[in-house]
């Protein structure tokens, strides 16, 4: 699969003169969205493992360990942005090829992909709000089920190995939450340091996480947990995580990426042995690419039917979001 165009929103009041209603709303530096004209995405023919030509993705190869470290440095606030999704399946589509490792020379296959974060303390903290509260505002129900797609699209090409059995790590150093923790629990294996937080904050404006959350948590941990963990909007801490297993390892504070390389280059148990489990589980446990649309589906209904009180709530977290970063960053 590779990546579309982006994400556009079609706009049921007001349209700028002479549009075709074929633009997009971007986001400005003071984090407000703004209309603009139609763009394209297409994806990067040039790719090089340096992540060169990506805006919100950090890409570093390592050919001796057979793994790509894969970072997310979204430019707004912490989430999942519509152009960070579109990198994702343009990274996906050239791990898929095959052709990453054989741009440097090697004809052996990739192993390992290892997705983390740039932010300090966050992980990811979920779905790009903005822009739902943005699609919700101009009445654009298609931009929204679309931007839902792809972020099944996205947690399903990791959960199944790109199609080339890739082992998936998430390396979590900081607050997974929302749809960045959907985000960690599509990958094979989570590695958490002990002072990340694991929840599903959406409860509080009357909304579920609909990108995968209850697919993978039934798998790991029964659907009575499951659904447990997705209503009471509790956040858990890393530890709690691992003791329900659903984190498989816990690391010090500062060594998320020390213990992942250590874990990719153990010798027990091999990468065949691993793969072979992850496989083995898959076909006990198959999650499905229409399972996640159907279900991600029922997540745009209940999205399209939140009052306005609950968009507000929405703004207000939007607004936290934006001022934690701001707080990173300064």
């Amino acid at each position: 699969m590779t990546a579309d165009n982006p994400l556009t929103i079609r706009r049921s009041d007001s349209l700028p003169p002479d549009s075709d209603a074929d633009g997009r709303m971007v986001p400005r530096t003071d984090g407000k969205l703004e209309w603009q004209d139609p763009v394209h995405i297409v994806p990067s023919q040039k790719f090089a493992p340096s992540g060169a030509g990506y805006q919100e993705l950090d890409i570093s190869l390592d050919p001796e360990a057979k793994a790509l470290w894969c970072f997310m440095r979204p430019l707004r606030a912490p989430s999942i942005t519509p152009t960070i999704l579109h990198e994702f399946l343009d990274l996906h589509a050239w791990i898929a090829s095959g052709a990453i490792l054989k741009a440097h020379g090697s004809n052996t296959p990739l192993e390992y992909y290892i997705q983390g974060s740039r932010i300090p303390g966050i992980y990811n903290l979920g779905g790009d709000l903005a822009f739902m509260i943005e699609c919700l505002r101009v009445g654009d129900h298609e931009a929204l089920r679309r931007y839902a797609h792809d972020c099944v699209q996205v947690v399903f090409n990791i959960f199944t190995g790109f199609n080339r059995n890739v082992i998936s790590v998430a390396v979590i150093e900081g607050d997974a939450l929302g749809g960045g923790f959907e985000a960690a629990l599509c990958c094979n294996f989570i590695i958490a340091e002990r002072s990340a937080r694991f929840g599903f904050p959406e409860i509080l404006f009357n909304c579920f996480p609909g990108m995968g959350a209850y697919s993978f948590l039934a798998r790991r941990i029964g659907p009575k947990l499951a659904e447990e963990m997705i209503q009471n909007g509790k956040i858990y801490t890393a530890a709690e995580m691992h003791e329900m297993g659903i984190v498989n390892q816990l690391a010090d504070d500062g060594y998320g990426k020390e213990a992942t390389l250590n874990y990719i280059k153990a010798n027990l148990p091999t990468y065949a042995v691993r793969n072979a489990m992850c496989r083995v589980r898959e076909r006990v446990n198959p999650v499905q690419l229409d399972e996640l649309r159907d279900i991600t589906d029922l997540w745009v209904e209940t999205t399209l039917r939140l009052s306005p009180s609950d968009i507000r709530k929405m703004q207000r977290f939007v607004s936290a979001q934006q001022r934690r970063l701001d707080k990173v960053v300064r």
